[in-house]
């Protein structure tokens, strides 16, 4: 990097693992990596029971079988790493994604209940009525001759 970029960048060089803004938006970094992580995890999986079938002596089918599932995690969570932690467009997201959280006014844990007992009523008494008007309408059809049962 030259001294201008050097000087553009604030001063001073960018490594390549260092953090964007450390000390910001904290929760929404670390729970995004740890939901890309368990992703990855599973992606890894994925290729390993994939390879399984992998024919070849012994050291190439462990290499094929355990090297490209661990090659795949270790990139891919390097690239996810650099995004979630290192990088200045989704940093500044992150940031600003965990500020509009704190603002939020959640609703406490009564008002959730009673939501909760009115949705469950509400639901209960559609599908009472929706099953009246279906066996209404089977009566009507078989008196019609249209349904035969």
């Amino acid at each position: 990097m030259s001294q201008t970029e050097v000087a553009a960048a604030g001063g001073r060089e960018r490594q390549v693992f260092q953090q964007y803004k450390p000390e910001q938006g904290k929760a929404t970094r670390v729970g995004t990596f740890i939901g890309s992580a368990l992703l990855i995890a599973w992606g890894a999986y994925f290729l390993y029971q994939q390879l399984t079938v992998f024919q070849g002596d012994e050291g190439w089918r462990l290499l094929v079988t355990f090297g490209i599932p661990i090659a795949f995690a270790v990139v891919v969570g390097a690239v996810a790493w650099y995004f979630v932690f290192g990088h200045r467009g989704t940093g500044d997201f992150m940031i600003a994604t965990e500020g509009e959280m704190k603002k939020v006014s959640w609703s406490s844990k009564r008002e959730v209940i009673g939501s909760t007992k009115v949705v469950i009523l509400f639901t209960a008494l559609l599908a009472l009525y929706l099953f009246v008007v279906d066996m209404a309408f089977q009566q009507i059809f078989r008196w019609l001759g249209v349904l035969q049962a």
